[in-house]
């Protein structure tokens, strides 16, 4: 019961970060320019730490709901709304 409890928060988890991810990149871009790979690519990642943490019993909640954090950050890093933020501050 508790495996089926921490895979479910996980998943919460995971949905939140990916919808908030998608809210703030559609308030953030153009309505021709959203990030449909980077948000492909969340749910990939999602679904492939999921797994992970059903397979593997010894990863704790902790461990995967911070990896998810960290690549989600990572993914965010690398659309066009942040890239064109950082060519200003840096010129």
């Amino acid at each position: 019961m508790k495996r089926i409890l921490e895979t479910l928060m996980l998943t919460f988890f995971i949905v939140l970060a990916t919808v908030s991810f998608g809210y703030a990149q559609y308030i953030a871009s153009d309505a021709g320019n959203f990030p449909y790979f980077h948000l492909g690519c969340l749910v990939m990642g999602g679904l492939t730490i999921v797994s992970l943490k059903q397979r593997y019993q010894k990863i704790y909640l902790s461990e995967a709901i911070g990896s998810f954090a960290l690549y989600a950050i990572l993914v965010a890093l690398f659309t066009a709304p942040v890239i064109d933020t950082l060519k200003a501050i840096i010129s």
